[in-house]
């Protein structure tokens, strides 16, 4: 091993949780201060913390106050978002974690996607008719649970490059699950939009439909039966859930589904067995790479798409000048490129194990010039646009037979953190739709997924081969972008995530354009208006967009657009010219994020 909330409750079950640990002795219960209101950014030394909610911030921050280094923090705040952000992750899931490692200069992942039974076929989505099933149908089913890949990224993440053992590291989050959290308008807000769901399974409709009904705002929330699962896991490992009772409940719930009695919902059982979860693995892979503007940037390889569609839309954008150009040709070439490169998004990436994914081809320069030819100053490309071919670029080729982007959910959690030695951490986890499958384990107190609803229920084009149908053991495609940017040193310049199922990428994408490019602070570049481009008829937009007299000027080039309220919700950190750390989350998006730093005055 290597060297060593906005919720009243939070921060004192944080505190005592490190004392039980024997960790430094934090201040009396009675002199502890209340969980800070969230802030979207925090300058300052001894490292940061960002996420979308104060008291999983507040649980890394004190790991890092305690000695613990990136790492440590980056699992102490991703159980504590179970808690909290249960709708959107925690062991009933799966992620990918990106690791920055001071000492040697190098970029690090691990993929926790999770897998499919060993039964799964092509066919996993089809009705006995041979028809795909309705969406909302699959996603509430035992068909839509993978085996979950999360407490085996925390504990491959410790394993190789943490200073404390697990069970020091959920001992934060163990107590704020006993000791409760106080609902906010976002976390009833995405109750109330699953009620219906959630009331169909008792376990479920226990934990968050107290007498009936979405918590108020302003309650307090607590979750006895995933504290005491937390303590088990710290206390035994990841065997509970890999081969012990834990995994056999796992199994239990996907392949007969605590249905309420009297429920007219049908939900079909899943083929999750023991075997498949006791042969989960997680993978360390080598992190995608390319260069833009003298930056070298790391993101996730496949079996994520996340790494391929950012870097080969950089690569795109790579010979235009964004920091000189209009607005309306900043937005028309940053809307292009991920078109062009959501095209070949679709084509080629899945799970390496599986189809064979030409990464390096994605990320090369040579075939970003061939599609950066495409586009044009004058007038926008027309979608679906057809892929090409990677192997065998042909400068402007778009001749080829087009398919749609499939849909994907757009729910998931995304953290980044620093620790004082410079190490960094971005980690972006999920469960997939928000509140998954609905169904909670019975006795456990956390949701499982729906990921498998991430493979293409069939060919969007029958013409077009698509690497991301369903198979044995298969990792669904996923869209995660945890991306971490270093300088030609190899120091850390920056790191950011988001959540938001496709729109991950082009978050990422805007965000990092609008730093970089466009000299934006980092915390104003996440808040940022957006929009986002999926090889789709239309540009997704956001208010601030879709209202301003913009969306004008780029229609006159070509450009269709539909308006959504909200696109995803990023997360970052930045390592100042002076030393200092700056974290920095959503203002707005998600009720705000929450940004901590160790030492906010300077150095002490």
């Amino acid at each position: 091993m290597r060297r060593s909330t906005a919720r009243n409750v939070s921060v004192l079950a944080v505190a005592a949780a490190l004392l039980t640990a024997g960790a430094a002795a934090p201040p009396s219960a009675r002199d502890a201060p209340r969980a800070p209101a969230k802030t979207p950014v925090a300058t300052g030394y001894g490292g940061a913390v960002a996420s979308v909610d104060a008291d999983a911030s507040a649980a890394g921050l004190q790991v890092l106050k305690s000695g613990g280094n990136a790492v440590d923090a980056a699992v102490a705040t991703a159980a504590a978002l179970g808690v909290t952000e249960p709708y959107s992750a925690g062991i009933g899931g799966g992620g990918y974690f990106v690791y920055y490692d001071a000492r040697t200069r190098t970029v690090h992942t691990v993929d926790g996607r999770e897998t499919a039974p060993a039964s799964a076929d092509s066919s996993l989505f089809l009705d006995e008719n041979g028809k795909p099933l309705p969406f909302d149908d699959a996603v509430t089913s035992g068909r839509s649970v993978g085996a979950p890949g999360t407490a085996a990224t925390w504990d491959s993440a410790l394993r190789a490059w943490g200073s404390r053992p697990l069970g020091q590291v959920l001992r934060p989050a163990e107590h704020l699950a006993k000791d409760g959290f106080t609902v906010d308008d976002t976390f009833r807000s995405q109750t109330a939009s699953n009620a219906a769901r959630f009331a169909d399974f008792p376990d479920t409709a226990k934990l968050f439909l107290p007498g009936g009904r979405p918590p108020a705002v302003g309650s307090t929330l607590k979750n006895p039966d995933l504290a005491r699962t937390y303590e088990k896991l710290g206390r035994q490992g990841i065997g509970l859930l890999y081969h012990g009772d834990l995994g056999k409940d796992i199994v239990r719930t996907v392949r007969t589904p605590p249905v309420r009695p009297g429920s007219t919902r049908v939900v079909r059982p899943g083929d999750l067995t023991t075997r498949d979860l006791a042969g989960y693995r997680t993978v360390f892979r080598k992190p995608t790479e390319v260069s833009y503007r003298g930056l070298d940037v790391y993101g996730m390889a496949p079996s994520s798409s996340g790494g391929t569609t950012v870097g080969e839309a950089l690569n795109i954008l790579e010979n235009t000048d964004l920091k000189h150009a209009s607005q309306t040709q900043y937005l028309h070439h940053y809307i292009e490129a991920g078109r062009i490169a959501f095209a070949d998004r679709g084509r080629w990436v899945a799970d390496p194990a599986y189809e064979d994914v030409p990464t390096g081809a994605l990320l090369s320069q040579r075939f970003a010039d061939s599609r950066a030819c495409l586009i044009s100053a004058g007038h926008a490309l027309t979608s679906p646009l057809a892929a090409g071919d990677p192997r065998h670029p042909v400068p402007c080729a778009d001749s080829g037979k087009a398919a749609p982007t499939t849909y994907e959910g757009q729910n998931t959690t995304h953290l980044t953190v620093a620790d004082r030695w410079g190490d960094v951490v971005a980690y972006t986890l999920t469960i997939e739709q928000t509140g998954g499958s609905a169904m909670t384990v019975p006795g456990r107190g956390f949701l499982l997924n729906n990921e498998l609803t991430d493979f293409s229920f069939t060919p969007a084009d029958p013409a077009v081969p698509d690497p991301n149908l369903p198979g044995p053991g298969k990792r669904p495609r996923s869209s995660i972008s945890p991306t971490v940017v270093l300088d030609r040193q190899h120091r850390p310049v920056f790191a950011i995530g988001s959540p938001g199922g496709a729109s991950i990428i082009t978050t990422v994408l805007q965000t990092l354009v609008n730093h970089v490019d466009r000299g934006m602070p980092l915390v104003d570049a996440i808040a940022a208006p957006r929009a986002s481009q999926r090889n789709a008829a239309a540009t997704e937009l956001e208010p601030a967009l879709y209202d301003s007299p913009l969306r004008a000027k780029l229609e006159a080039l070509g450009q269709k657009f539909t308006e959504v309220d909200e696109i995803g919700a990023a997360t970052g950190v930045e390592r100042l010219p002076d030393g200092r750390w700056q974290a920095a989350a959503e203002k707005v998006r998600r009720g705000g994020g929450s940004a901590m730093v160790v030492h906010p005055a300077g150095p002490q």
